[in-house]
């Protein structure tokens, strides 16, 4: 399989580049390469497909931020196999409004640049990160973006208040114009866009001092997101309204945050179940008795039977993380049991092993071999399981 170049160098733009600077790339590079501009040249069709590889996934904000996280390989699944020429029609387009996209300048008809309408604004991503309390109960949270917003001087004209564009003396206002030439076939008519300017059909002749006649500007905000509980890992929130400002005028785009879960020192999540270990002491375990557990809402005590072995789990119902759909709904938490090994004792300690070694009928003078399961082999095989015989507590 040929090497897939990146996406954004093919187009000539960076990773911050923003729709609209992604379409104009890509128009600019599809005129230039367009196999009917170059007679068929097998190096120009080749680099034709691979640009409009790279505009079909940048110019979708889905599949934009999976390529930005996983690259090729995360938009494999609607390019396997490469995009040749058959797959766009028309000799690499899917239909008219694609040629007048590049020739033109947009909106399906020429005379129409798509710079001089109304468009909406560009999608934004931005990932947060919350921990397992906060998926417990929801939250609310600040987050910082940088976006385009419509110029608050010039409400997006680009001209300076009181002023108005005037008509590009180049194009008589189309933002296109329109050359011939012979071919084998006859007379060939090439529209491009108008380099004066720039497709607009008018000239800015007095632009806005705030935003320099582009009629949007770069600001910093915070956003408030509200985190139902629940959400974890690839949940998604859509805040309408709150992504790119929209072009002369038109609507924004909006914002997706994406969740990622913080990992926990206590907690494993496992869907809506919670996993975590308690250390006991032997004689608790052998004995029995009450046990505090940590809990995402505070300490609880659970009683564990005379006997417990490691590893045996206990559940505590309704102690694990809400459905996301349904609130009301939790999961539980399993606790998993786990024998502390005395590592230094005392003489005392040492006197009471001894006299439950005899009164277990243990010879700890002679090998163990020879007297079956020795007391301290049963201590070792309890710490990695259970003794024989011995059935698992539920």
């Amino acid at each position: 399989m040929a090497e897939v170049r990146d996406f954004y160098t093919l187009l000539g733009v960076t990773r911050e580049a923003s729709p609209d600077d992604i379409r104009k790339a890509y128009r600019k590079l599809a005129r230039q390469y367009h196999p009917d501009v170059n007679g068929g040249s097998p190096e120009a069709t080749e680099r034709f497909k691979e640009i409009n590889q790279a505009y079909e996934v940048l110019s979708n904000p889905d599949k934009r931020a999976k390529y930005d996280r996983f690259g090729a390989a995360g938009v494999d699944g609607g390019m396997s196999g490469g995009m040749g020429e058959a797959d766009f029609g028309f000799g690499g387009f899917g239909n008219f409004n694609d040629i007048f996209d590049v020739f033109f300048g947009g909106g399906g008809r020429p005379g129409a640049p798509a710079e001089t309408q109304p468009g909406r604004g560009g999608d934004l991503r931005c990932d947060l990160e919350i921990t397992l309390e906060e998926c417990l109960t929801g939250v609310e949270k600040s987050i910082p973006i940088t976006r385009m917003e419509t110029c608050t001087e010039c409400s997006g004209g680009g001209a300076k208040p009181g002023t108005r564009p005037q008509k590009c003396v180049s194009c008589a206002g189309a933002g296109y114009v329109r050359s011939s030439r012979q071919t084998f076939f006859g007379t060939m008519s090439q529209v491009a866009e108008c380099n004066r300017c720039g497709g607009r059909g008018e000239i800015i002749t007095d632009p806005c001092p705030r935003c320099g006649g582009k009629g949007r500007e770069r600001q910093s905000r915070r956003i408030q997101v509200e985190v139902p509980p629940g959400a974890g890992d690839r949940t998604r929130i859509r805040l309408s309204g709150q992504g790119e400002g929209g072009v002369q005028g038109g609507p924004p785009g909006d914002l997706y945050v994406f969740l990622h879960l913080k990992p926990h020192p206590t907690f494993r999540r496992e869907g809506l179940d919670l996993v975590n270990e308690v250390e006991v002491s032997f004689a608790r375990a052998a004995l029995g008795g009450r046990v505090d557990v940590p809990t995402l809402e505070g300490t609880e005590p659970i009683n564990i039977p005379a006997g417990t072995q490691p590893g045996d789990v206990f559940r505590m119902r309704a102690k694990g993380l809400p459905d996301l759909n349904r609130p009301q709904v939790r999961g539980d938490q399993h606790i998993v049991v786990k024998v502390r090994t005395p590592t230094r004792l005392n003489d005392r300690q040492k006197k009471a092993l001894r006299e439950f070694a005899e009164a277990s009928g243990e010879d700890l003078d002679q090998p163990a071999a020879e007297h079956g399961q020795g007391f301290f082999e049963r201590i070792k095989n309890l710490f990695h399981g259970r003794d024989d015989g011995d059935e698992p507590h539920s």
